[in-house]
């Protein structure tokens, strides 16, 4: 059966330079795991992105602090829908922030796809037994000092989910297919410490996603297209 095409424009530069990606309205679950099976560009598979991309000379100093986030993109019946989570206000790190679950990688952990699956547990109660683990999307350096390993991976229902409440205040689902409309990506600014700084933000209902989640998802819809 033919996936119907919607053909987009990315936003931002991608848009100054012309390119036009393809990607199907309701991607499922093989289309995906196609796209992360047909291997990728040497170059690509070695580019670090990070808040420095659209911010340049803003690199943290080293040692950097390797930690590793699950994307689980939900095999619902209506289409894919990928799996995020607010963090509470108390945090020390990106607090009251849209995320994908995720935390330090620990001495105990055999890479970064065993810590995204610990920490995705610990954090949501969504057990490493629904998981089936598909890849990763380009290493992430955030201006706080971490060098984040995104996971990809298809989350298959029921998902029986219990947060922690010390550090996710919700768990909740968008489209996938709205993170691959490039109408739907944004680059902001702000002022921060003197200077202004760009961010890439994709808001959805009263759930403000930005900043280095938004960052991995533009990775996650170049990856697709």
């Amino acid at each position: 059966m033919s996936i119907p095409l919607r053909r987009s424009q990315n936003a931002g530069d991608r848009e100054r330079e012309g390119l036009v990606l393809d990607y199907p309205v309701n991607p499922d679950r093989e289309w995906v795991a196609r796209r992360f099976s047909s291997g990728r560009p040497a170059a690509a598979a070695a580019r670090l992105r990070g808040d420095h991309d659209l911010n340049p000379g803003t690199v943290p100093d080293p040692p950097l602090i390797p930690a590793a986030v699950l994307v689980p993109l939900v095999d619902r019946a209506r289409g894919l829908t990928v799996l995020l989570t607010e963090r509470t206000e108390h945090l020390a790190d990106h607090a009251g922030q849209i995320s994908f679950p995720g935390g330090r990688i620990e001495a105990g952990d055999v890479g970064p796809e065993d810590a995204a699956l610990r920490e995705t547990e610990e954090e949501t109660g969504l057990s490493r037994q629904r998981v089936e683990v598909l890849g990763r999307l380009d290493t992430y350096i955030t201006r706080t000092g971490f060098t984040v390993t995104p996971v990809v991976a298809i989350a298959n229902p029921p998902l029986e989910l219990d947060p922690d409440p010390r550090e996710v205040a919700a768990v909740f689902e968008v489209p996938l297919a709205f993170f691959l409309d490039a109408a739907n990506h944004r680059r902001c600014s702000r002022p921060f410490r003197g200077s202004v700084r760009q961010f890439y933000a994709m808001p959805y209902g009263d759930r403000y996603i930005w900043g280095a989640t938004a960052g991995m998802l533009v990775n996650l819809y170049e990856r697709l297209s």
